[in-house]
């Protein structure tokens, strides 16, 4: 059966969907020597070899892996930075016939666990809100905080054009100005828990990703350092996205 180009590409580790689609929007994959369109679908056996950013692929498909990486502050989520900073991508083993992909970002002044994986289809519906995968970290934050900007955040505030809120939030210590708490999401909008406390008038001074859906980020794992999951990790995951 035929499918399209994107989610072939992504299935073989060459890129999230959304950055395959922009790079076909950009010209700038082709398929056996052709340029092609969004959306267009093909056989496997079809594709002979792939033109992605004028270096050629052949569609060898990787075990699959998934890596834990504890993201240390100042690292950005990007493969290239034309600053030069670090990348959460500099100390990530090589691969020979796929690429990693991120899931989900954390922003540069954010640390704790982020995922990778070179299978496409797994990284894309780990980050999609329908399968509604529990996001959990560690803030701490500055300002007066009562029971109704508490109820607020846990209700929901429009931030943009959609709703966020907390799924959870719970203190885990009792100082007045300066208070940790845990707090989750089921979704991933880009700093959604800095402008969620933001928006009642808290400043964040500290946030820290300590799980992503049943992968926890393990408390011996340095800042900076990664460890692969096992056959067992890995399929506890694909049965939380219907894989």
């Amino acid at each position: 059966m035929k499918e399209r180009i994107q989610k072939i590409l992504s299935n073989y580790g060459l890129g999230s969907r959304r950055t395959i689609e922009k790079k076909i929007f950009q010209k700038l994959i082709k398929i056996n020597g052709q340029t092609i369109s969004l959306g267009q679908r093909f056989l496997k056996n079809e594709i002979q070899y792939v033109l992605f950013n004028n270096k050629k692929f052949f569609l060898k498909k990787d075990i699959t892996r998934v890596i834990v990486y504890n993201k240390p502050i100042g690292e950005i989520c990007t493969k290239k930075d034309e600053k030069k900073r670090n990348t959460v991508f500099d100390k990530l083993p090589k691969l020979f016939h796929s690429k990693w992909i991120n899931v989900g970002r954390l922003d540069i002044n954010t640390s704790g666990l982020l995922l990778f994986t070179n299978y496409g289809e797994l990284a894309h519906r780990l980050m999609h809100p329908r399968y509604m995968i529990k996001r959990e970290y560690l803030v701490k934050v500055f300002g007066k905080i009562s029971k109704n900007k508490i109820l607020t955040l846990k209700n929901g505030i429009k931030i943009g054009s959609s709703v966020s809120k907390f799924y959870e939030i719970f203190s885990i210590n009792n100082q007045k100005k300066n208070q940790w708490f845990k707090v989750s999401l089921l979704q991933g909008k880009n700093r959604e828990v800095r402008l969620l406390w933001k928006s009642v008038d808290i400043q964040v001074n500290k946030l820290i990703r300590i799980s992503y859906g049943s992968t926890v980020l393990p408390r011996n794992l340095s800042k900076g350092k990664f460890i692969e999951l096992n056959s067992i990790d890995i399929k506890n995951i694909f049965n939380s996205v219907n894989l």
